[in-house]
């Protein structure tokens, strides 16, 4: 095939939706088995593999984000059943999960104020505008409830989501590390710590070391969601003197 021939022939593929599905299944497909090939290693994580090699490959080919989405929204779609889905293992670890709702509930209110504190008082010290405060404040719950809640307050619904999956990949790889450094051995408390500060992307993590970590992971992406969507306007009102 001659070179314009491949040119004319990848203008035409580039704007077939079809063609920006499997090129995300294909890069997250090479990424996961490089994972597996590292014994699932944090910095190994598939998500930010896939990220990068997508980003690139809309980079030189000068394909705009909204021709590439239009084909990769099946995937966005897919989110909200992958989601529906966890209620399986929470059933099946429904007794192991009842022994310790008193702790997790503590651990929810703990985890979820001092991540949406910690988060603005640090941006706001930086003179960062309230916009992207906004945006930021509910960067460690799931995608869709953070671009709600970011767009409720005035925020940018995209940048939220940018920070939302770099929160993800950032615990997803430190989680494991971090938690063995400070010799936290239950997996209730590792997964619960791991959904509970990077929602999906962390949660996936969990599933991948430990079931019931992966259980108490899906657990808190759940509660912190509707937990962070309660207290994010009366607290960033607050801290911003509102």
């Amino acid at each position: 095939m001659s070179g314009d021939n491949f040119f004319s022939l990848w203008v035409y593929l580039s704007r077939t939706p079809l063609l920006w599905l499997s090129v995300t299944l294909i890069a997250y497909a090479v990424a996961d088995r490089f994972s597996a090939a590292t014994g699932r290693h944090p910095l190994a994580n598939p998500v930010l593999h896939a990220v990068w090699m997508i980003a690139l490959l809309l980079a030189l080919s000068g394909t705009p984000y909204k021709t590439y989405f239009e084909g990769a929204q099946f995937v966005h779609f897919m989110l909200g059943p992958a989601t529906v889905a966890l209620a399986l293992p929470l059933y099946q670890n429904r007794r192991v999960v009842a022994r310790a709702i008193a702790p997790m509930l503590a651990a929810l209110v703990a985890g979820s104020l001092t991540a949406l504190v910690s988060a603005v008082t640090i941006v706001k010290l930086f003179g960062v505008p309230q916009t992207i405060i906004a945006s930021i404040a509910p960067k460690s719950v799931t995608a869709g409830v953070a671009m709600g809640i970011a767009s409720e307050l005035g925020g940018d619904a995209a940048l939220a989501a940018v920070l939302v999956i770099l929160t993800g990949i950032f615990g997803a790889i430190i989680v494991t590390p971090l938690l063995t450094l400070f010799g936290i051995r239950d997996w209730r408390a590792r997964g619960f710590a791991a959904g509970l500060a990077s929602h999906g992307i962390g949660t996936a993590r969990a599933f991948q070391v430990n079931s019931v970590a992966g259980t108490f992971a899906a657990i808190a992406l759940a509660l912190n969601a509707l937990m962070t969507a309660i207290i994010v306007p009366p607290v960033l009102g607050y801290l911003l003197g509102r």
